[in-house]
Formats: C-alpha cells, structure tokens, sequence
C-alpha cells in the first residue's frame, strides 16, 4: 500500500534553473524536499499531503494530525521517530 504523508511547509524555492517550485517539508521532524508543481498555490505554513516526493494535495492543521494519529496506530511511520513532539497541539494544551 501507499501512502501520502502530511507534513508542514516550511520553505518554498525556485531549483533546476527556475523551473520547478519545491518546497522543504516538516513530517514529523524530518525535513525532505518536495515538489509543489501540482499545488501552485501552497504557501508556507501549509499541510500537504506527500506522495513520492510530490505534494498532492493541502490539508488543514487537524487533517493532519489525525493521519499521523492513524499512522502511528498502525505502525506505519517509519522514520518518523519521537513523533508526538512534532504533531500539531490543541490549543487547549
């Protein structure tokens, strides 16, 4: 099965001679490049979901916090070690 993953963006660049927008992804603490090229209006600041290296979509704030809530359930996180501390908090925390 594959997955997207949610994940925070955290900087935006122009790269290969100005020609594709990619972005720097927070997932869990672990920064990865991503290409925005099928969200041309993802800013910085916004979840997107990420599937081999391409963001394919924007999610809010609790969106993505229940898929890592269900991913770390299953199992699936992987890499993404010490999650909790880098999941988005309630504003009641």
């Amino acid at each position: 099965m594959c997955l997207a993953i949610p994940g925070k963006i955290k900087s935006i660049e122009l790269q290969y001679d100005g020609t594709v927008r990619m972005a720097k992804v927070n997932f869990g603490g672990i920064t990865k490049e991503a290409s925005l090229e099928m969200l041309p209006d993802a800013d910085i600041g916004d979840y997107v979901l990420v599937h081999v290296g391409v963001a394919i979509s924007k999610v809010d704030e609790e969106e993505a916090k229940k898929t890592f809530s269900y991913l770390k359930e299953i199992g699936e996180l992987g890499d993404l070690v010490d999650v909790d501390d880098y999941l988005p908090k309630d504003s009641d925390e």
